[in-house]
């Protein structure tokens, strides 16, 4: 038996982007910090675009667990499939917050993300990859 769909702020990721269109798209790509729910998880981050494509900056992760960062890798990437976006960058501050899980370290480092300081930001676990 399968389990249902990670739901971010009660939308199924299907449901998410066919409702990414004119403001709620502009609000959610303005550069500007957002708190959202995905599964059990509360998120600090940003989205935004560059030259290279989507950027997506997690600042802090409360919770979670169930596959929340794998739903938003999924997303990002069809987000940026969908709109002919060349690359997603991320950058994931969560490591360093007030209480990091010790878990997403060990996630990140198993998905390829490497530690990076970014100027003008710090240090923070890096990866960016092509959209084919």
């Amino acid at each position: 038996m399968s389990r249902p769909p990670i739901t971010i702020e009660g939308l199924t990721p299907d449901e998410l982007l066919a409702a990414l269109d004119g403001e709620l798209e502009s609000l959610v790509l303005s550069g500007h910090s957002l708190v959202f729910q995905i599964g059990t998880a509360r998120v600090l981050g940003q989205f935004g675009t560059s030259d290279t494509g989507l950027v997506v900056e997690l600042a802090h992760i409360d919770g979670g667990g169930e596959g929340v960062l794998p739903t938003l890798v999924m997303l990002a990437r069809r987000y940026a499939e969908k709109r002919g976006l060349a690359r997603v960058e991320w950058y994931v501050y969560a490591t360093n917050c007030a209480k990091p899980n010790p878990k997403l370290r060990r996630v990140l480092e198993r998905r390829g993300f490497v530690v990076r300081n970014v100027p003008n930001k710090g240090e923070c676990y890096f990866q960016a990859f092509e959209v084919s």
